[in-house]
């Protein structure tokens, strides 16, 4: 099924299919119900270290992209990346990853996209 990647405050819609958010920390000024979201994968973020060292800096996005793969080699990250792959493959519609980032060009939902489509 195809990914798609779409801001948290952006209305939800059928298109979307199945919304999941990607965020390790729960975005600003939107309520649990008006996200409306099926899964919360905080732990598939960036690490704490990693997303305050990036900062969304368009100059650090491809060391970021790097160093954010490198954590899915082993532990928490990986078995939550394992748990999005089944529920990309468990659904039959689309899946949306949801970010809070402004910058929509480089963010962590675009890393994992990129990984789930070469996979």
């Amino acid at each position: 099924m195809p990914v798609q990647l779409k801001r948290i405050y952006e209305k939800a819609n059928k298109e979307d299919g199945v919304r999941v958010l990607v965020d390790r920390i729960w975005p600003r000024g939107i309520s649990k119900e008006d996200a409306q979201i099926d899964y919360w994968m905080k732990e598939i973020g960036p690490s704490n270290d990693l997303r305050k060292w990036f900062g969304h800096d368009p100059d650090k996005y491809n060391e970021f992209k790097n160093k954010y793969k490198d954590e899915f080699q082993d532990g928490e990250q990986q078995e939550q990346l394992e748990k999005l792959k089944g529920i990309t493959k468990k659904h039959n519609k689309n899946i949306t990853l949801l970010f809070a980032a402004k910058d929509e060009k480089y963010n962590q939902a675009k890393v994992i996209k990129e990984i789930l489509d070469h996979q």
